[in-house]
């Protein structure tokens, strides 16, 4: 375990705070609830913009960009919309300072007060909605597919590192539709490509299904979710689609004239994944040595160490590793080679070990004699010396191991926490004892969700697509129910 780690059984959210600040990941603004993402941090991200980049465009997605600000008037027109998050807005109310006259410094010229308050935004339907009002007329204009990558602001009172912060990075795709059934076919197209994206390259099973009428979007008719176990028992929402039906046009009066001639309002989604996903990444597969970071998404791949005492024996073991670090970069795979002197190698394992590198080669004089390297891979911590000659065939295939490995070590890992409960007090005590999913029935009222919630903490995340089930009794009032929902604990 790294000696600087909160060991994680210990104390879990003690252990993700040590991670993400000692592996450079982030770290706490001087504006409370904002965090600064640092290069390591952000070079992950960028790693999950360009994979969900090259998705979205594939299904036929453009990027564009909208305004920071919204005018206070958009959100009172979409009553659900500015109910879900008024509590979470900042609004500007000025636009300059001045100098105090009684010398005290800085304050707001009370006579630059805005004619009308701006909301920053904390979502943008309604200020992408504005703009749709004057690029749709005609069925001909339909469907817009537009996607936003772009930072937000909801005012959180309790925050904690990329997983709940009052400004977060994110993407949030806005489409619009001549008709209901594209609509939702776009909108669980888009929940299907963030379940592909989370399984395959986050290395992270997912449940997906649709929220509870408690708990969808705000101005949505329906919101679909994929649902993400973490390893402390607890369930992180990786992903949402929602489907807006005709609410959002006719909020902002948006009618396109159909084929028949006739007019009729537009029809809308809206989706987004964040940057707590990150948050989803440590939480899932890290351990108490560090961060174990999924192949398809590490910024480096595969680290080189030399071990040496003098310079003489670093050349030699330089041109070797160069000539490694090129063939494999030539393949793709991204390689550093760490020759500083500033530090020794046990520290640079450690350090590597920390930050979740997937694979670690090391060499040194006995090494070239040999004609062999070492490898390390972190997510078994397993090590084993090979033919040096044999690493260009072997790290392309142990990459897609690892890959492999580690979305199998979180499945297995989820349905080994996912129960099957029909009786109350078995309910309470596994989410007390050790968390997880739970399956089980709900009569599907808001009055038993909220009494659930209330004596429990734990909320009905998702209602399973794939769950048709038998019908049965509700765990909490024993009333009919027609299917199980996934309940647990979440962030």
């Amino acid at each position: 375990m790294a000696k600087f780690l909160t060991n994680r059984e210990e104390n879990y959210a003690q252990w993700y705070n040590d991670l993400v600040i000692k592996a450079d990941m982030a770290e706490n603004s001087v504006v409370r609830g904002c965090m600064v993402i640092k290069p390591y941090g952000y070079a992950i991200w960028e790693k999950i913009q360009s994979a969900l980049d090259r998705m979205f465009k594939a299904t036929g997605h453009v990027n564009a960009y909208f305004p920071l600000f919204i005018p206070k008037s958009f959100f009172s027109r979409e009553a659900a919309h500015v109910e879900g998050f008024a509590k979470e807005c900042a609004v500007v109310t000025h636009y300059r300072l001045k100098n105090d006259e009684t010398g005290k410094g800085i304050v707001v010229d009370p006579s630059a007060r805005l004619e009308e308050e701006l909301i920053i935004r904390p979502t943008s339907e309604t200020i992408i909605w504005n703009s749709y009002k004057n690029w749709i007329q005609s069925y001909r204009d339909l469907p817009i597919l537009i996607n936003q990558w772009a930072n937000v602001v909801r005012w959180e009172m309790r925050t904690r590192l990329f997983l709940r912060t009052a400004e977060f990075l994110w993407q949030e795709g806005h489409t619009a539709h001549a008709t209901r059934e594209e609509a939702i076919e776009e909108t669980e197209r888009m929940i299907n490509v963030y379940s592909d994206f989370a399984e395959n390259f986050m290395a992270l099973p997912v449940i997906k299904g649709y929220k509870s009428e408690t708990e969808r979007f705000a101005g949505a008719i329906e919101t679909y979710a994929i649902e993400a176990l973490m390893q402390d028992g607890k369930s992180l929402q990786a992903g949402t689609s929602h489907f807006l039906g005709q609410n959002f046009a006719r909020a902002f009066d948006v009618q396109f004239t159909d084929k028949t001639g006739k007019l009729d309002y537009v029809w809308a989604t809206s989706w987004g994944l964040s940057t707590r996903m990150i948050g989803a990444l440590i939480m899932a597969h890290a351990d108490n040595h560090g961060l174990v970071i999924p192949p398809k998404l590490a910024p480096l791949q595969v680290v080189i160490i030399p071990i040496y005492k003098n310079s003489e024996q670093l050349g030699k073991l330089t041109v070797t590793a160069l000539k490694i670090k090129s063939k494999l970069e030539e393949t793709g795979i991204s390689v550093k080679y760490d020759d500083r002197d500033n530090n020794t190698p046990g520290w640079k394992f450690a350090d590597y070990e920390l930050k979740g590198v997937p694979v670690r080669l090391a060499i040194g004089p006995r090494d070239l004699e040999n004609g062999t390297v070492e490898i390390a891979r972190r997510d078994t911590l397993e090590k084993k010396s090979v033919a040096a000659d044999s690493v260009y065939k072997l790290i392309p295939d142990l990459l897609k191991e690892i890959q492999q490995n580690i979305f199998n070590k979180a499945l297995k890992f989820r349905d080994k926490n996912t129960y099957y409960i029909d009786k109350w007090d078995d309910f309470v005590k596994i989410l007390d004892d050790q968390g997880g999913f739970i399956m089980a029935h709900w009569d599907g009222t808001a009055e038993t969700e909220e009494k659930i919630k209330e004596e429990t903490k734990a909320t009905i995340r998702c209602i399973p697509f794939d769950t048709t089930g038998k019908e049965g009794k509700c765990i909490y009032s024993g009333k009919p129910s027609k299917r199980r929902v996934l309940f647990a604990r979440s962030y």
